[in-house]
């Protein structure tokens, strides 16, 4: 050991006595210097005090007189380790030489060590204080010592190195070297990698140094054992020194040869205690990532040493476990990657691939996620078999449903990677695959059947076969050496040539006619004498007959050519084989395909499976998993599969995410997907492009294409977009470059889109616009000149910057050509039946309010041409109608017949110039009006200005007032044009001498009288042409709204009830106070029957809601209730509403209490399983503590009044899904004896067992902890008492339980709020008043149960709300505000 300050030197040195601080300078190091010039190393040992009292009083020393003694040090060693080489080859050094030159290295390595030691510690102690803003006065010396140090410490480590190198144990004795010895020099290097530094890339060549001085203690030394202890402790203690030794240990393995060591490092770790290691967070991240890293440079080494390791992947640590698995990954891809592998390394590597997709279901999170990410580093490096690939595919696509949102991104990256280095295909459609895998398997069957042998008799050689039949044979044979019996003739007469006879015989044989083939042969013998196969003796006799029947039928001898000699079959046999080994071969190969097509087949149908789960979450919180499913399609795209394009359809509403991250993802997703084809020239590029886009607009909905608008005009405004796009787009629509009509009014589309960046793109074009889209073509397809008016309309959204602040809008005189093409179109349209007329019409009445100048005149001249060309027709139909008769397509109201699709035509016209006639007011005109006002004051402002300085009065008082005045004068300027506007709304578009009020009486007979007319389409326009009327004026909205909610409630018509419900949602922005004593039945509609209904009311009402149009108190549980619509897009409206409710405040806070009341009460018709569902969406939103606790307390508080077991059921699970902190258990202890006595029921005790115990899975106090043991002591107590001793437990916990109520709530005759309220026979036939009056008398009974109810229950929500049929009587006729008061605080 070295020895400590103060202590002498145990080899020749004395203590010093109390050096003072200067004993370096009084001591003369000149006299050092000179001794070690003239003794050499040998010097210390007359002068190792001055030295040692440096490093005792280093803290005090001076800078120079440190850096000083660690020069002369640094020389002395250096000479003596160039010396000893000399020193020890000498033979006749002395005992006492060689003892000084052992005693003097000891010495002088003990005095430099300690220096290097002393120099390091305080260069880490000063970059540890670098950090502290107060000692900045001590930054710049450290630095300056720090720096020095720095420079003289990889010089130090290379002369140490070097030292160790040297054959030292001839001064022992040629003994091993001193342990001590060695422990000095290893010591300042494991001293150097404690500094937390070390691992940064300046020190590099310091680390090196280090482990060149380790690994020459390690090889000369011995120092194995010493060196594995210490690894192992300084991995425990401080975690950064791990890729500093994986790095060492790798080179020492590499290039020493020290591959032992890393079985002794890895044997060490795989014996700690997994246990400790659970609870010792550092030691195993020290551990885990120098397993990590070590496996990473050496995994071969690594591997025949992993057994130690695996007991680790059953521990509590899941950083070991990810730290095994990250090994064995490398394993996979470095060492045991390829087709040409043993076969134990094959089963080597199929029990680490089993492992890893075992732990792909780990217990923590990480697990499963690390597990992930290393498939994906597997699959890129292609290190899978193709026999895995499955089952890892099914995995990752099991993990898309985990809980956690770091394995579902890591499980979206797997199954991107799987896709790009597939081994299948660049085109992965399972439907292109499934045809040709099915003529294969068709084929590979058929190659089997001609393969296998016949289905016949086992086969059995022909002298097998003889020797069973030879018996019965040679019994026939006998009979032919007898005398013929009676009736038996000789028919039988042998053929002309021998071969005829042969087959003769040998069919006789086979038909197992033996008699007759032995008779024939028998005559064969007689005639054919010495011709073969009748060769034998001369006379005839049984066995020769015998002889001649076996060679024929067994084919030892030919029937023909028997001259001919023996040939020789052997050739014939090498054929047969060759033959029958081709077959085999092409079956293995077509086997082979077969199997490949079927694992393609397989792994498209799971990335088919696997693109449903992704693009549902695209909408997630989580902004990583967002992007990676956007980034996951782009792939998918690239392969081909059809159902990509949904997933890219369904990521264009991301385009308006307030996320800058999602956003960009969107753009980027979309750049690279068509902004970036693989062709050569702008033309190719430009087809491509624009190709793709159209696909995209196929049967898309409006929603979409605003996305893909807002996209195309975000590549405009950065010139991503070329002009040979444009140019392609102009020669579609022009139709110089050929294309389908489904083509053009894509490309029309797309210029509109383009024009939203550049506007230019459809202003210098407009006449080409005009007079290709609005041609007298148009009447052939309607859609495309719609799309021409849309685009059109570009030029009024998007015009040019006025040059004046106060300029003049975008206006096209009312003589232009546009508007003249319009005009004649949409008239001559109007007579002929069209289903696309009436979109066209609307986008041309559009236009025109928005470019024209004198709108209202042109629109006017229309509606006026059209109603001119249905009174023609009611008069052809009038003089026809005698000899014709009526049509079932036409439309009678007894005077008279017209066509049902004119009507409909004029309905349409007539209620689309309404709604923009008062969007024209309302927007342009009040627009003009104030622009107008603003110029006028401001030129009346500088002429005021002018005439003032050239007055320049002396009061300035008056010029005060008259500013005043004339702020006054602006601000109620506003007021004055909007009421001028209402004026003319209210009193001229609908008087009489308007041409509007013509049509009234026909709308309203139309809706009147549903009966009469029967086409669906009428009445939908005509009920929407209602709406829009109703805009126009409040009193006429105000006498027509018993009607359109009469239709709304009773219409058979999904289309009518759709309609109305879009303009009773516009009607209640225009007019909120009349509206508003109708919202209930706006609320019945969220339970209509038909899907469509109920979804269109949810998107209105989610409007209404968050614009504060409506009150949203007590009904607001009818959108609760779409929660567990059975259509996902009803159910995607209604999470959609809440989560924007949600982020107003404490608006889902305050509105839980009244849905819980509503839908708990039994009468609501919602299931107990579905209340659940509800509950855990909306408790979802509660995330602040206090909401947490003063739900707790109303919650218990609710109890009290609670009278069924169901609804203490759901109080209680809406308990278990809040969070309780340790107020809210306060809270619960203090309401105890609310729900005490509720306890007995299984249900509601083991949701109260559920808050405790996720509250101690929070981590609680100790005093917290003893609470809740009370209260569990309580609950358990309450619970097992039971129904016997409730009134026990009532009396001792002295809950006053209130009596049935005497007073009807008023909100218990509330309707009710998810009963089938709209059946069809409501629609059809309403009961009548007195039968109704009877059924509520019935159902008066059972509402007199007390129910929970909250103080917004008392909402005046009469039952009369309810009822279908509304007459003049029964018409709400509330006029208070919105923001009226409460019902009680009326009372």
């Amino acid at each position: 050991m070295k020895p400590g300050p103060g202590e002498g030197c145990s080899q020749g040195g004395r203590p010093p006595s109390s050096p003072p601080c200067r004993c370096w300078q009084r001591r003369h190091p000149a006299a050092f210097r000179a001794a070690s010039r003239a003794r050499g190393a040998l010097a210390v040992l007359e002068h190792f005090d001055c030295v040692y009292s440096v490093l005792h009083h280093f803290r005090s020393a001076d800078m120079a007189v440190k850096e000083d003694a660690l020069e002369l040090m640094m020389h002395v060693v250096s000479h003596h380790s160039n010396e000893l080489p000399t020193i020890l080859s000498d033979s006749g050094l002395s005992y006492a030489d060689r003892a000084a030159h052992l005693n003097a290295l000891k010495m002088n390595c003990y005095l430099l060590t300690g220096l290097m030691d002393a120099f390091e510690m305080e260069t880490c102690k000063n970059s540890c204080s670098e950090a502290d803003p107060g000692r900045k006065s001590r930054k710049n010396h450290a630095k300056t010592s720090g720096s020095l140090w720095e420079e003289e410490r990889e010089p130090l480590l290379r002369l140490l190195t070097q030292l160790l190198q040297l054959d030292l144990r001839q001064l022992w004795g040629g003994l091993v070297v001193e342990e001590e010895f060695v422990s000095l020099m290893t010591g300042s290097c494991y001293r150097i990698l404690e500094n937390p530094s070390i691992g940064l890339q300046r020190y590099r060549v310091t680390r090196e140094a280090v482990t060149h001085l380790l690994a020459a203690a390690l090889v000369h030394c011995d120092r194995m054992f010493s060196a594995t202890l210490k690894i192992t402790q300084m991995l425990q203690h401080f975690e950064h020194v791990a890729p500093v030794f994986a790095q060492a240990v790798s080179l020492w393995a590499k290039e020493y040869g020290l591959k032992s060591l890393v079985g002794e490092l890895l044997r060490e770790i795989g014996q700690k205690c997994p246990q400790d290691l659970a609870r010792e967070a550092s030691g195993v991240k020290g551990y885990a990532t120098f397993i990590s890293e070590l496996a990473a440079q050496i995994p071969a080494l690594v591997l025949s040493n992993m057994s130690v390791l695996l007991p680790h992947l059953d521990g509590e640590s899941y950083t070991m476990r990810n730290a095994i698995l990250a090994a064995m990954a490398e394993v996979l891809v470095q060492v045991l990657n390829g087709d040409q592998l043993e076969e134990a390394a094959r089963g080597t590597r199929d029990k680490f691939l089993n492992m890893l997709q075992a732990h792909v279901c780990d217990v923590h999170s990480f697990v499963r996620s690390r597990v992930l990410q290393l498939f994906t580093r597997i699959v890129q490096c292609k290190a899978l078999p193709l026999t895995q690939f499955q089952a890892v595919v099914s995995l990752a696509v099991g993990r898309l449903k985990d809980k956690s949102v770091l394995v579902v991104k890591n499980a979206v990256q797997l199954l991107a990677a799987f896709l790009s280095n597939n081994p299948f295909s660049s085109k992965l459609s399972w439907t292109d695959l499934d045809e040709p895998l099915k003529k294969e398997v068709q084929k590979l069957e058929e190659m089997r059947d001609r393969s296998r042998p016949r289905a016949v008799a086992p086969v059995i050689a022909p002298e097998e076969e003889w020797e069973a039949m030879l018996p019965e044979v040679r019994a026939a044979t006998q009979q032919l050496f007898q005398p013929l019996q009676e009736g038996e003739e000789e028919v039988l007469e042998v053929e002309e040539t021998v071969e005829r006879t042969v087959e003769q015989i040998t069919g006789l044989l086979k038909k197992l006619n033996y008699k007759s083939a032995a008779r024939l042969t028998q005559k064969a013998l007689c005639r054919f004498q010495g011709k073969e196969p009748f060769v034998g003796p001369g006379e005839e006799n049984e066995e020769q007959i015998l002889a001649v029947l076996k060679r024929l039928y067994t084919g030892s001898c030919p029937g023909e050519n028997s001259e001919d000699p023996p040939h020789d079959n052997s050739s014939d046999k090498i054929e047969e084989v060759v033959q029958e080994e081709q077959p085999q071969t092409e079956l293995v190969k077509q086997e082979m395909l077969v199997h490949y097509l079927q694992d393609a087949y397989n792994f498209s149908v799971k990335i088919t499976e696997a693109l449903n789960l992704i693009s549902k979450m695209m909408y997630e919180n989580s902004v990583s998993v967002v992007q990676e499913a956007i980034e996951f399609f782009v792939t998918v795209s690239q392969f081909g599969v059809p159902q990509a394009l949904l997933g890219v359809r369904r990521m264009l509403p991301l385009i308006w995410s307030k996320e800058p991250g999602i956003k960009e993802a969107v753009l980027n997703a979309y750049r690279q997907l068509y902004l970036s084809p693989s062709k050569d020239s702008e033309r190719a590029k430009a087809q491509a492009l624009v190709h793709s886009l159209s696909l995209i607009m196929v049967d898309a909905s409006l929603g979409m294409i605003q996305c893909l608008e807002e996209i195309i005009s975000e590549f405009v405004q950065k010139d991503e977009i070329k002009p040979a796009v444009t140019q392609l787009l102009w020669e579609r629509f022009t139709e110089k470059s050929p294309c389908s009509s489904l083509e053009r009014r894509a490309a029309v589309m797309l210029l509109g889109m383009m024009a939203r960046g550049k506007p230019e793109i459809i202003g210098t074009n407009l006449d080409i616009l005009v007079t290709m889209g609005l041609s007298e073509k148009a009447c052939e397809d309607y859609r495309l000149p719609q799309e021409v008016c849309n685009v059109i309309s570009k030029l009024a959204s998007n015009p040019k910057p006025a040059l004046e602040k106060n300029g003049a809008p975008f206006r096209l005189p009312q003589n232009h050509m546009l508007f003249g093409c319009l005009s004649e179109t949409v008239s001559k349209g109007f007579g002929q039946p069209s289903s696309h007329w009436i979109p066209f019409m609307e986008a041309a009445v559009t236009l025109i309010y928005q470019l024209a100048e004198g709108a209202e005149e042109i629109c006017a001249d229309i509606l006026h041409a059209c109603s001119q060309q249905a009174l023609e027709k009611l008069q052809e139909a009038d003089e026809q109608k005698a000899d014709a008769g009526d049509s079932p397509h036409r439309v009678s109201d007894g005077s008279g017949s017209l066509s049902t699709f004119l009507l409909l035509h004029l309905m349409a016209l007539v209620g689309q110039v309404a709604l923009q006639q008062v969007a024209h007011l309302e927007v342009s005109v009040s627009a003009e009006l104030r622009r107008r006002r603003l110029l006028k004051e401001e030129k009346t402002k500088k002429q005021s200005d002018t005439s003032t300085k050239k007055k320049r009065p002396q009061s300035t008082g008056n010029e005060t007032t008259m500013e005043e005045e004339l702020g006054l004068v602006g601000a109620t300027a506003d007021d004055t044009e909007a009421e001028l506007i209402r004026s003319i709304c209210e009193t001229e578009l609908l008087d009489g001498k308007h041409l509007l009020s013509a049509f009234v009486p026909l709308v309203l007979k139309i809706c009147n009288n549903p009966g009469l007319h029967s086409d669906s389409a009428l009445s939908a326009a005509a009920a929407l042409t209602l709406g829009k009327l109703c805009m126009i004026s409040s009193e006429f909205c105000d006498s027509h709204l018993r009607l359109l909610f009469t239709m709304m409630e009773k219409s058979p018509l999904p289309d009518v009830r759709s309609n109305l419900i879009i303009a009773a949602g516009d009607l209640a922005i225009r007019f909120p106070n009349l509206v508003e004593p109708w919202t209930s039945h706006l609320y019945a509609r969220l339970r209509d029957p038909c899907p469509s209904v109920r979804q269109t009311a949810g998107l209105v009402m989610t409007h209404l809601i968050l614009k504060d149009m409506v009150k949203v108190k007590g009904q607001v549980s009818e959108m609760a209730a779409l929660l567990i619509d059975p259509e996902e897009a009803i159910v995607a409206v209604a999470q959609n509403f809440f989560g924007e409710l949600a982020n107003k405040g404490n608006a889902v806070y305050n509105l839980l209490p009244d849905i819980i009341s509503h839908l708990s009460d039994p009468n609501s018709g919602i299931e107990e399983e579905s209340f659940h569902t509800i509950m855990r969406h909306l408790f979802s939103y509660i995330t602040k503590d206090k909401q947490t606790e003063s739900l707790v307390e109303k919650l218990c508080q609710r109890f009290r009044t609670a009278r069924t077991e169901r609804q203490y059921r759901d109080l209680s699970h809406c308990l278990a899904l809040l969070p309780v902190s340790e107020r809210g258990l306060h809270k619960l202890q203090d309401n105890y004896d609310c729900f005490a006595d509720k306890l007995q029921d299984p249900a509601v005790y083991n949701c109260f067992q559920t808050v405790l115990a996720r509250f101690r899975r929070a981590g609680v106090k100790p005093e917290t902890k003893a609470l809740a043991e009370e209260l569990e002591q309580k609950l358990s107590a309450s619970h097992n008492r039971g129904l016997d001793s409730t009134e026990t437990c009532q009396d001792g916990s002295q809950t006053p339980m209130p009596p049935p109520a005497k007073r009807k709530p008023i909100g218990s005759s509330r309707r009710q709020p998810l009963s089938p309220a709209n059946s069809d026979n409501d629609f059809v036939t309403p009961p009548s008043h007195i039968l109704r009056n009877h059924k509520r008398a019935q159902k008066r009974p059972p509402r007199k149960k007390a129910v929970i109810t909250f103080s917004s229950d008392e909402e005046n929500n009469s039952e009369d709300e309810l009822l279908t049929e509304l007459r003049e009587e029964e018409t709400p006729t509330k006029t208070t505000p919105i923001t009226r008061s409460s019902a009680r605080r009326r009372r």
